[in-house]
């Protein structure tokens, strides 16, 4: 039989989709064809520190693997440790900053190991809501109408920052850092009070924001996967909230039922304008590997691009895998196409 590839897989991290990350992991390790593929399961806690875990990967899912003391390994380089030397192939199974936005990217480029996703220009700009918005624009994908700030830009003149937001967008306004995903920190503000408390709580998690003008429409989501030379766009699909948006709690929780319908129930020309606007923002970043593309669609049918997420949700409801699932490819096969897109894209350039 042919050596199998060994793949690092890489879950936690510092973000506060940390918990999100963990059930993608779980999900992904539940799937993987352990015929294919032997596995190294590394561990990022929410501090930064990084472990080699080799217990239950139910533990990773609830968060106990960190107490899982027999099955850690804590003091060991990633420049040096054997296990990661033979690492064939990085998987990470990350989201937000630390883990989708380039920096993580990095290291796996400083080790010269291939790795799932996006590199890491492509995961800078696209974990950013303000450079990708322009990248988007450049490439004539139209956005909603936004300003963006940072904390030391609304400290030093609140007052005429509040009526520069008012003037340009109006309410209801939603409030979100630049840097993050899953809908955290993010807030819709209707009213002047509501708009001060939603930058407040949107600085915790970053110091640039970005402000959006509220667009009625459906939101609309499509998934892009490179396989070989080709990139393909999946049958999009629908989020319809449970709440007044697509919050961290709509998404997540269990007590609420949003709702998701694959396909979406868009016209013709429609369905293959999103899917097309997918694979041109994903172009526009100079995507690889994976990214997944959030958009709104108006009553009179104008598509607007929300954001793109370069390493989007694996989780058992996660819009990613679903998408594919719909438009022909499984779970299974999905993993499959994504690693051997992941050894490509390197050994093709090295």
């Amino acid at each position: 039989m042919k050596n199998k590839l060994n793949i690092g897989v890489v879950f936690g991290g510092q973000s506060g989709e940390h918990e999100v990350s963990r059930v993608s992991a779980y999900n992904v390790l539940g799937v993987i064809d352990r015929d294919k593929y032997d596995i190294v399961t590394i561990g990022i806690s929410k501090q930064g520190k990084w472990y080699l875990y080799s217990g239950d990967t139910k533990k990773i899912k609830d968060g106990s693997w960190e107490q899982d003391q027999d099955n850690l390994i804590a003091d060991f380089s990633i420049f040096s440790h054997p296990e990661i030397a033979k690492i064939d192939v990085f998987f990470p199974v990350l989201h937000g900053p630390m883990g989708e936005d380039g920096t993580i990217q990095g290291v796996f480029e400083m080790l010269n190991k291939p790795y799932v996703g996006c590199g890491v220009l492509s995961s800078a700009v696209g974990m950013d809501k303000v450079f990708s918005k322009i990248m988007f624009q450049s490439v004539g994908i139209p956005t909603g109408k936004y300003i963006y700030f940072r904390e030391n830009e609304w400290k030093r003149d609140t007052d005429s920052k509040i009526a520069e937001i008012e003037a340009n967008l109006g309410y209801p306004i939603f409030v979100k850092p630049a840097n993050m995903g899953s809908s955290v920190g993010i807030s819709k503000a209707h009213d002047r009070n509501e708009l001060v408390a939603a930058i407040n709580e949107a600085f915790i998690y970053d110091n640039k924001l970005i402000l959006e003008d509220f667009v009625k429409g459906r939101e609309i989501e499509c998934a892009v996967l490179e396989v070989g030379d080709v990139i393909r766009a999946s049958i999009p699909g629908e989020v319809i909230p449970s709440k007044e948006f697509y919050d961290y709690e709509a998404k997540y929780s269990a007590t609420e039922d949003s709702k998701v319908v694959i396909p979406a129930e868009l016209s013709q020309e429609v369905t293959e304008k999103v899917r097309a606007y997918a694979i041109k923002a994903f172009e526009a970043i100079e995507g690889s590997g994976l990214t997944r593309v959030d958009f709104f669609v108006t009553d009179d049918e104008r598509i607007l691009i929300n954001e793109v997420n370069t390493l989007p949700g694996f989780t058992n409801i996660s819009m990613y895998p679903k998408m594919w699932e719909a438009t022909g490819i499984g779970y299974i096969e999905l993993v499959d196409l994504i690693i051997a897109s992941a050894k490509r894209k390197r050994t093709t350039t090295n």
